[in-house]
């Protein structure tokens, strides 16, 4: 009987054993890769970029609280966080990095060699110094770029169009966006030369300065506005829209969530659509891909979209060609 004990515990005690170990193997490979998100923006203005990422994540498989699990980081407009909240994320291990702007993506590019970066940008990426080419961005880094800067005559040419007889133009911009601030006003620049049009800078990096910003193009008695797609105005769309209308200032804005709430007009990259790419890129490296072997894409969907009842309240006659360019008009 003793015996007969004593082989019971001894085989309950291994299965207990064994039962452990594959219970601690199971684990580990059970463990869900991190991705670190890095938004200079907030969350309550950045809802829907997350929104497209995760979609982007899931079209490749992965579906967070599932199967990954996102680090979140928010700069707040705050762009002397970017190296802060990379090297966070860096020391956190985690699989890829996704950057929602160029500086955000450099930060960490400066951090890690090793660890994946996805990058959202703007700008020209190989003139950032983020890639050597587009078709061979080399290195652990690769991404989107939106060709927003780029779009900035275009933007011109559509206020121009709609404005035939102004000649004085206001460009509002933040400093403090470094590098890329500065290649938005060689844009702008160089459209304004290109058509003999006057172009006043102006800079804010706060919602005071905002203010400040158009009353000063009131005195200048300034014919119309161009906004650039930089985070500190895709944070305060109403703000902004809210400046305009109060001051009757034709404005064109980078993105739609300008005039669905109720700016002139807008034309620019599909955002949704990049951070759509930007979660896929990211799925696909979590699934073994590497960054070098990913070119830089550029942005392939545009959207034009006017406001007509804003228009309207402007006594602005759209013309019919700006009209039939619009992907949607606003009633």
């Amino acid at each position: 009987m003793r015996l007969c004990l004593r082989r019971r515990e001894f085989i309950a005690g291994l299965g207990g054993a064994a039962a452990a170990w594959p219970m601690e193997v199971r684990a580990q490979r059970s463990a869900v890769p991190v991705v670190g998100y890095l938004d200079p923006g907030a969350p309550e203005s950045s809802a829907s970029s997350a929104v497209a990422f995760r979609k982007g994540l899931s079209e490749t498989g992965f579906v967070e609280g599932r199967n990954v699990s996102i680090e979140y980081r928010w700069g707040y407009n705050d762009y002397g966080r970017a190296s802060e909240l990379a090297a966070d994320l860096v020391r956190r291990r985690v699989a890829v990095i996704a950057a929602l702007a160029a500086p955000w993506a450099l930060a960490a590019k400066r951090l890690t060699e090793t660890i994946p970066i996805i990058f959202g940008t703007g700008t020209d990426p190989v003139e950032m110094g983020l890639v050597a080419s587009l078709n061979r961005p080399g290195g652990n880094i690769t991404g989107f770029t939106s060709m927003n800067t780029e779009l900035g005559g275009k933007r011109f040419g559509m206020l121009r169009e709609l404005l035939p007889n102004a000649t004085r133009f206001a460009f509002l911009i933040d400093p403090n966006a470094g590098t890329a601030a500065n290649a938005w006003l060689k844009e702008m620049e160089a459209a304004a030369s290109a058509i003999g049009r006057h172009l006043d800078v102006l800079t804010a990096s706060t919602n005071r300065e905002i203010e400040m910003a158009f009353a000063g193009m009131m005195q200048r008695r300034t014919d119309a506005l161009l906004v650039p797609a930089q985070v500190l105005f895709n944070n305060r769309v109403v703000q902004l829209v809210s400046l305009a209308a109060h001051h009757r200032l034709p404005t064109i804005y980078p993105r739609r969530d300008f005039p669905d709430v109720g700016g002139l007009m807008s034309y620019g990259t599909s955002t949704a659509d990049v951070y759509r790419q930007m979660g896929l890129y990211t799925g696909r490296i979590l699934k073994g891909e590497k960054p070098a072997d990913l070119p830089v894409m550029r942005a392939a969907k545009f959207e034009f979209v006017i406001n007509l009842q804003t228009a309207r309240l402007l006594g602005i006659d759209v013309p019919s060609t700006l009209l039939a360019l619009a992907d949607e008009v606003i009633e």
